[in-house]
This record gives structure tokens, C-alpha cells and sequence, in this order.
């Protein structure tokens, strides 16, 4: 696929799509806001200190997940650690395998988005079915999800009805209660049938090894009701130190996520079924996923490990409401995924995507909502040092020594500010170096309106 600048990315979407993304985020940041100014007197006091556990927490991943390992076991939970993507999807298959497992039902999960789960086993012979609604309409579409929360945000319901056509699941029917009834009933059986129930986790206690799941749809109590085995899909940055941080986490995930005072379904799981539960999986495994994640954690962006998913940061982003998920080519996209995507790629494939942290305007809105205080706008900052440390420029980008020059003279700055009003009458599409008319015939430049700042400063201290 040949690479497409966020902007570009942006300019070529859909209107109606641009709408579905911008009113969305925009209803949600809003509603958030609301309840958590009107619930709390100071819930920038709670941001930090759910920062600070979270901080704590991956600072000292050393001690906490061997303890989070034996308090899983102690429950009755088998424990298994994958590297990478590819180890992670194997010990599931093999977990399967040896179960002689054919079927699995699915509740969202983003690591096993990151890892293309599904994808590998279905290349094996094996079915993973996406039970959450908006996962399991991307999963038919053979589309990707385009929101942390809301894989179908880019989607409006039209183009759902016209996909449940399509895969013989009724005729045409545009009206949301009928297609989630149309989806309930396709599941149903699905879960009945299915050998694996697979989960992540939200958070995972290092004190009594609970693993914690919230969900609006209940679907992954329907995952784990009926089947026999549960994998557990889980990053190593997950761990929090005590039940008690729960708490404090939780009411911000609800708020910061979707605007609830808390998820309709929130699942405290300690291990596998005992002797005196009448349902449930019989056996439990937990495999915890690294994936990049400490090379992350040996960076000087550590503190993007403290992300909670929320989804907050996209919501409030004036960049991702235009572009919308899928222009950052990443499972995580907007603010968090411009820096946690470019990380992920490991020392060697940070070029592959250094220009996501550059398709930022460093407003800081996502630092403002972030419910762990993740100061994300100096981590873009950051990456992009890093990139220019490293020579890798963006396509399409034209070098930038020129303007640094410029910009770093006070005499040059002040002249050039005066002069460049011509801009405003000169054919740009004449520019004389190739590299700004490559850039330029994929951009129009706004009027030009500088150099006013400093006679209006002027003005003002004489007012004074």
C-alpha cells in the first residue's frame, strides 16, 4: 500500500464519514467533561494519582508481574509469557490445539488486534469469532477498527445493514434495534458451540491476581459462560499494585471512555471455575504479552505504557476527528497511537511510521483529558527529535535547514515576515525547487497574514 500522509489521508475521506467521526467524538469529549466537573470538585487531583499508580506500577514491572504470576497460579490460572506477536499467536493455538479446539469466540480485545489473532488462526484452521457488535461488523467487512472504543465509528448504519445483507443475516434494515437483534441471534449458537472463550483485561491486580474486564454488551460473560477453557490476552503494562487502586482507575476508564458513571458490565475474575460453580471454564490460561512493550519502557516515552484505552485523547483530537483511525495505519491510532504505534515497531522499524508523531498541532487537549496524565504532546515532541536525530524524513516533507536558518535570525525573521506578503500574489504552482512544488501541488497554502504580531504588541504597550 503506498504511504499517505495523515493529511492527505484526511483530505481524501469520505464527507459523511468526517461527520460520522467529528460528531461522535465530539458528543462524548463533551458529555465527559460535563460529568466529571459536576461528580468531582477537582478531577485533575484524581488524573494525577491515577498517573502516579499507573507510573508506579510500570516502573517496577520487575516485582509486580512475578507476584501477579503467582497469585495466578494460586488461583488455579496457567501462566504464559510471549515475546512477540508471533509467540503470543502460537501459544494460543497451541493452548487450542491440545484441547483439540476448533471454535473460539472472541470479546474485544486490543492486543489481539495488535497481534492479528484472529487472522493467524484462521489461517490454521481455526475460527475466532469478534462477539463485541462494532468488532464483529469490522470482522465481516474485513475492515480494521478505526477508534480505541469504537472500532465502527467510521461507519454509519447503512453501510452496517447493507453488510448484514450481505452475509445472509436478513434483508435491508437500517434500524439499530434490528440490527443488534439480527446480531444477537447469529451469536447466539456461536457461543453455545464454541470451545475457547478468549478476554483481555482491563486491569490486572498484582495484590490478588483478579483480572478485570468492562464491557457494555456483556459479551464476554457469554464467552466464558458456555465454554470449557479461557484465554486470557493480556499486556504487561495492565498490572496496577493493589485492589484498592481499582477504584480510582475504574471511575475514570467509565467517565474518560464513554461518558458512564461506570461500564454497564464490570467483571472481576480471580481464576478458573471451583467445585462449588455450577458453569464456567474449567480451565483458565493467561498469557501476558511484551510485544515491543519494554523496549517502550527503556525509552525516554515510558509513560505512554500508563494508557488506560479510553480513548479520551481521540475523542478531543482536532487531527484524528478529521483523518479519522485508519490514516495512522496502527491498531492504535489519534494521539496515543502517534506515539505507542511508531514505539511498538521496535529499534530497528521506528522509520516506518516516525511521521505519525509530526501529524499533531501540540494543542495539548490530549494531555487535558488524559485520565492517567500521560503528558503526550512532550512525547510527540520527542519522537520527533528522535527522527531528526536519526535523519529519517517524512514523504513528501521538504528539508527544513532553510527555515531553521531563517527562523533563528531576528533581523532575517522581522524581513522576511514584510517580504513574504508577495506569497499572496505569486503562482505557487511555479515554485523553483522541486521538493516544495512536489509538496505544494498536494497543498494550498492559506493567505498569508503574518507579520502583524508585532505592531499590534507595539500598539498595545503604548495603550498601556
Amino acid at each position: 500500500m503506498k504511504f499517505q500522509p495523515i493529511d492527505l489521508a484526511a483530505a481524501g475521506l469520505r464527507p459523511d464519514k468526517r461527520a460520522s467521526v467529528y460528531q461522535s467524538t465530539k458528543a462524548t469529549h463533551e458529555k465527559r467533561t460535563k460529568l466529571l466537573f459536576e461528580q468531582y470538585n477537582d478531577p485533575d487531583q484524581l488524573r494525577r494519582w491515577a498517573g502516579e499508580v499507573k507510573q508506579h506500577a510500570i516502573e517496577n514491572l520487575d516485582a509486580y508481574l512475578p507476584a501477579v504470576e503467582a497469585k495466578l497460579k494460586a488461583n488455579g490460572a496457567q501462566v504464559h509469557w510471549a515475546s512477540t506477536a508471533e509467540s503470543a499467536c502460537q501459544q494460543v493455538l497451541k493452548i487450542m490445539r491440545a484441547r483439540g479446539a476448533t471454535k473460539m469466540v472472541k470479546a474485544k480485545t486490543m492486543v489481539s488486534e495488535e497481534i492479528e489473532l484472529a487472522d493467524y488462526l484462521g489461517r490454521h484452521g481455526i475460527e475466532a469469532l469478534e462477539t463485541d457488535l462494532g468488532e464483529f461488523i469490522v470482522q465481516i467487512d474485513h475492515d480494521h477498527p478505526s477508534h480505541i472504543v469504537r472500532p465502527i465509528i467510521h461507519k454509519n448504519r447503512r453501510e452496517i445493514a447493507r453488510s448484514f445483507e450481505r452475509e445472509g443475516l436478513g434483508a435491508y434494515n437500517d434500524d439499530p434495534q434490528t440490527i443488534t437483534s439480527r446480531a444477537r441471534q447469529f451469536l447466539r449458537h456461536k457461543y453455545l458451540a464454541a470451545d475457547v472463550g478468549l478476554t483481555g483485561a482491563n486491569f490486572v491486580s498484582a495484590e490478588s491476581g483478579r483480572m478485570v474486564l468492562v464491557t457494555n454488551e456483556g459479551n464476554s460473560r457469554f464467552c466464558l459462560a458456555a465454554t470449557k477453557c479461557h484465554i486470557a490476552l493480556i499486556g504487561i503494562e495492565k498490572i496496577v499494585p493493589r485492589d484498592y487502586d481499582l477504584a480510582l482507575l475504574l471511575n475514570l476508564l467509565g467517565r474518560s471512555g464513554t461518558a458512564q458513571e461506570l461500564t454497564v458490565y464490570t467483571e472481576f475474575i480471580t481464576g478458573p471455575k471451583t467445585a462449588e460453580q455450577p458453569d464456567g471454564p474449567e480451565e483458565m490460561h493467561v498469557i501476558f504479552v511484551d510485544n515491543g512493550r519494554t523496549d517502550v519502557l527503556e525509552s525516554d516515552c515510558r509513560e505512554i505504557l500508563r494508557c488506560i484505552r479510553c480513548g479520551a485523547c481521540l475523542n478531543v483530537c482536532p487531527v484524528y476527528r478529521q483523518a479519522s483511525g485508519h490514516a495512522y495505519r496502527s491498531v492504535y491510532p489519534g494521539p496515543v497511537g502517534a506515539v505507542l504505534s511508531p514505539l511498538l515497531e521496535g529499534k530497528h522499524g521506528f522509520a516506518k511510521k516516525a511521521d505519525l508523531p509530526k501529524a499533531s498541532s501540540l494543542c495539548g487537549a490530549c494531555h487535558e483529558v488524559c485520565p492517567v496524565n500521560i503528558p503526550i504532546p512532550d512525547l510527540l515532541l520527542r519522537l520527533r527529535n528522535r527522527a531528526n536525530q536519526e535523519g529519517i524524513a517524512s514523504p513528501g516533507t521538504p528539508p527544513m535547514g532553510a527555515w531553521a536558518l531563517l527562523a533563528s535570525q531576528p533581523l532575517a525573521w522581522r524581513t522576511a515576515l514584510v517580504a513574504s506578503q508577495v506569497m499572496n500574489h505569486l503562482p505557487t504552482n511555479l515554485l523553483p525547487i522541486p521538493a516544495l512544488r512536489a509538496w505544494q501541488e498536494e497543498r494550498v497554502l492559506p493567505e498569508w497574514r503574518g507579520g502583524k504580531f508585532r505592531q499590534w504588541m507595539s500598539q498595545r504597550r503604548k495603550a498601556k
